[in-house]
């Protein structure tokens, strides 16, 4: 058996020691020590030998975990500037209000959170006071990712600095009146105030990395210099749990983002109950940031720990702190001093003797009040170390305790975050251990009083004048008139009208021919943002990258492999694609601070985001609707869309369903083109819709999402006449009618109206020869551009005649006068088009890819989905027949004809 005692053999053996009597040396030194003076003083020399290297720069592998105390003793924390005393009072004053505000609403039912804030309100004070810089100030300010359950002390401030009045804040979480306050950080519903979407857990962290990424992108490529622009996000301990929360900690750090703090409120509890009941997840995060190559630092304890750090002469304390489960110390913070003598000092008979040394009331306020995250010493110490370090992004472990000023009722209590008021008693408790000049008869039918020092007292010109230093009020979200981009030549987009000819072109490769048009336009080029999840290749854009270069703030510090070929991998220092790598949730990041960075930086940005339809809505919904919610604009594209055009690949790849999530997105302008030519158009819609003149009462703040193939067939010309890019737009118009497209049909032959989206459109044209070929009947082939487009006018119709005034929906007044019945079919779930059906005056029937997917060639599949060419006209035979338009038999004929 192998002695457990033994050294074991490690990397170091497979090296040459070049001096095996100096090594023992050390090594006998090491038993030595841990012999005479025990284990754990030779593992604190081990840890400071290990540190003292780390700091010299000698490479060695980092330590990933260090005590659990804080990382910046107090000797060597700077002054805080300010006036401190006053600052306690305005942070005193924003506790009450934002309890206030949750309780007075409770009578409601509507919700709120009380506990977050009164944990975190020094986390936000201090930087509101002495680090956020504001939007009125020269560049573009920080951006400031707020803990959503925070929010009611940020409306709280706001309250105190003039911002909001009562009447804002007793409609808290009823917005309906017109006058009240989303629940939590929403742009779309309080525009001027919050710029981040981030009670969607997980998604703040992740936009914050690439906000911050976004900023450096901006800066090297010479749009807009933000390098003075920090980005800050406040999160929970139990919001890291979320994998979005540390997938992009690598990049943070492999790009030296050292312009981003993360700010983690390490209160130990999470929405039921603690974090890590058994574990410490301070240590946990701190060694996954510090193994992430970040900076981190430990605000873990108050001032009134630091008379026991001196005590702790044998390490005892230190031990005992790295060994408390995490449940036990939310424990201590709701039992009486004898426990904790007990329970925490006895364990160790040196703690013991040093509990001597301390009276209960001494006892108690260590363990129960004193967190480093609730002093503003330590915290503006953390801060300021943050702003400092160069070289990497900074992470802030401040633990706190939830529900903190709030009582006994409340604090570390495991069901406080569930907890929406207080008792009258309650606040009068927080009024005297806050010292507010709040009287019981204030209380006026038990109903808990707003706070407020007046407009003109010193607290409010202190915050006032703070904010005007650091450039006006936050959080603030500004909007600054931009002039319209100037529409890109005409040629770009007209260039798809004659068509392919005999040539065979995917809509993907369309879309990307025009953007490679667009880019080189002299005006708005340089403006596109291509984002792609490191399939550019599978989508024809490797052409874009030597004459683009794909975004690396290194530039490109070896020798390409390919670089003798014309389309070589080109990195660069001010390149324009961002290749992310494979990460749709990524890449979603990369488009949301692009396509707000007209109102995050003044700039506006045209970022079109591509990616396989079936791993972008499924995979990254919530982001596209973090999106709308922060008012994004930009083409999301989801290429080898459709749930048989991907031959081969399978049910995982194959999408029959994008089209139904992104209905469901009130921002989102979704389409399925199936010419190159309505590509172009939908584009030079977009672009003059989010970027160019709005027309009057048009909401520019949407995103489009276009659905592109990768099924190479001939694009035909742009139909002449009127009107056709209007329906394009729209969602309708008639392609072509049995006579216009040459198929024979004898007068009065039985009519259908054939309603196609995307690829489909090709096979209800060859059903349009084989219905008047082989069965008389004539087919009329119509472009369905956007079944919800359709189905979003034809709403707004009924919404409309709801208020007495008659509109026709679009639909309707398109298909009006068409003969017979309507078949409409497209690659997707018949959901999709059945969009579309209650609006329709004409019989109507649907065929689509329902079910899961499957691999074979793209014929079998649609064989398979009962959609190809054949199956198309059997429905269309039936719908006739149904009428007495046909004969019955016909049905079953053609069926047998085509082996259905």
């Amino acid at each position: 058996m192998t002695d457990p005692n033994a050294i074991q053999p490690s990397a170091l053996d497979q090296l040459p020691d070049r001096d095996p009597e100096e090594t023992a040396e050390w090594q006998a030194s090491l038993d030595a020590v841990a012999k005479a003076a025990g284990p754990h003083r030779a593992a604190y020399l081990m840890r400071r030998t290990l540190e003292r290297a780390e700091g010299a720069g000698i490479a060695l592998p980092k330590l990933l975990e260090t005590d659990y105390v804080n990382t910046i003793p107090t000797a060597a924390e700077p002054a805080l500037p300010g006036d401190e005393a006053m600052e306690a009072r305005i942070t005193a004053w924003n506790r009450w209000n934002a309890a206030a505000m949750v309780t007075r609403g409770s009578k409601y039912g509507v919700g709120g959170h009380i506990a977050t804030f009164a944990s975190a309100a020094w986390l936000y004070e201090t930087g509101f006071n002495h680090f956020f810089k504001g939007k009125e100030a020269d560049g573009s300010g920080d951006q400031l990712y707020i803990q959503g359950h925070a929010s009611p002390g940020i409306y709280a401030r706001a309250f105190l600095d003039g911002r909001l009045n009562e009447d804002h804040l007793d409609n808290f979480r009823r917005e309906s009146g017109g006058n009240g306050l989303p629940s939590y950080p929403h742009p779309r519903r309080l525009p001027w105030l919050w710029e981040f979407p981030t009670v969607s857990m997980g998604l703040g962290p992740l936009s914050a990395i690439y906000q911050a990424r976004f900023n450096r992108y901006l800066t090297n490529r010479g749009i807009k210099d933000v390098s003075d622009s920090h980005v800050w996000a406040f999160l929970g301990d139990g919001e890291m749990d979320e994998p979005e929360s540390t997938a992009a900690l690598a990049l943070a750090a492999r790009e030296e983002l050292d312009n981003l703090t993360f700010v983690i409120n390490c209160n130990l509890q999470r929405l039921d109950g603690p974090v890590r009941a058994n574990f410490k997840i301070v240590q946990e995060l701190e060694a996954q940031f510090r193994g992430a190559g970040w900076n981190v630092i430990k605000t873990l304890w108050g001032s009134a720990w630091d008379e026991l750090f001196r005590l702790d002469t044998t390490g005892a304390l230190v031990r005992r702190l790295r060994e408390v489960p995490d449940a036990q110390v939310q424990t201590y913070q709701t039992r009486d001093a004898a426990y904790i003598r007990q329970d925490f000092f006895g364990k160790d008979p040196a703690l013991a003797e040093m509990a001597k040394l301390l009276s209960d009331d001494k006892i108690l306020e260590i363990f129960h009040f004193s967190r480093g995250g609730h002093e503003p010493r330590k915290v503006y110490a953390a801060y300021k170390a943050a702003v400092e370090h160069k070289g990497a992004p900074t992470v802030i472990l401040a633990q706190t305790v939830k529900g903190h000023t709030l009582g006994e009722g409340f604090a570390s209590k495991n069901a406080n975050h569930q907890m929406k008021k207080l008792s009258v008693d309650e606040f009068k408790a927080m009024r005297d251990l806050l010292d507010l000049p709040i009287k019981d008869s204030d209380f006026v039918d038990g109903v808990v009083p707003y706070g407020h020092p007046g407009a003109d007292s010193p607290e409010v010109r202190y915050l006032q004048e703070r904010r005007a230093a650091l450039g006006g009020p936050a959080p603030a979200r500004r909007v600054h008139p931009l002039p319209a981009l100037p529409a890109p030549a005409e040629k770009a987009f007209t260039s798809f009208d004659k068509g392919s000819g005999s040539q065979n072109v995917a809509t993907t490769m369309a879309f990307v021919r025009l953007i490679k048009d667009l880019v080189r336009d002299k005006e708005t080029g340089k403006r596109w943002v291509p984002i792609v999840p490191d399939e550019a290749r599978t989508f024809g854009m490797e052409s874009l990258f030597p004459s683009l270069g794909i975004y690396s703030p290194k530039g490109q510090t070896y020798e390409p492999v390919d670089r003798d070929q014309l389309m070589y991998y080109k990195e660069a220092e001010n390149g324009q694609i961002l290749n992310e790598g494979i990460t749709e949730a990524g890449s979603m990041a990369d488009f949301i601070a692009a396509s707000t960075s007209y109102a995050t930086h003044g700039e506006a940005m045209i970022p079109f985001y591509i990616f396989y339809s079936m791993f972008g809505w499924q995979r990254t919904a919530d982001q596209m609707w973090q999106l709308g919610d922060q008012l994004g604009r930009g083409f999301l594209v989801g290429a080898t869309a459709g749930r048989t055009t991907l031959t081969g690949e399978g049910l995982q790849h194959a999408d029959g369903h994008s089209p139904v999530i992104a209905a469901t997105n009130p921002a989102a302008l979704t389409y399925d083109p199936a010419f190159a030519y309505e590509v172009a158009v939908i584009v030079r819609e977009g672009l003059r819709r989010m970027y160019g003149e709005a027309k009057p009462g048009e909401d520019q703040d949407v995103f489009y999402y276009l659905t592109v193939y990768n099924e190479p067939l001939p694009q035909p010309a742009k139909p002449q006449g009127l009107g056709i890019d209007e329906g394009i737009v729209k969602g309708l118009y008639r392609f072509n009618t049995a006579e216009s497209a040459g198929v024979e049909v004898t007068a009065g032959a039985p009519r259908i109206q054939l309603l196609g989206s995307g690829t489909a459109i090709h096979w209800a044209l060859e059903a349009q020869k084989l219905l008047a070929g082989e069965w008389g009947v004539a087919a009329d082939v119509w472009s369905a551009t956007s079944w919800s487009e359709l189905r979003r006018d034809a709403l707004e119709a009924d919404e409309a005649l709801l208020r007495g005034e008659e509109r026709v929906p679009f639909v309707r007044q398109a298909l009006q006068g068409a003969e017979g019945p309507v078949l409409a079919v497209s690659d997707y779930m018949r959901q999709v088009p059945d969009q579309i059906a209650q609006w329709v005056e004409q019989d109507w029937s649907s065929l689509g890819a329902d079910g899961f997917g499957l691999s074979d060639t793209r014929e079998a599949a649609r064989r398979h989905f009962g959609v190809d060419a054949q199956s198309i006209v059997v429905a269309a035979l039936a719908q006739l027949a149904k009428r007495g338009e046909v004969k019955a038999t016909a049905v079953k004929e053609a069926r047998e004809r085509y082996g259905l």
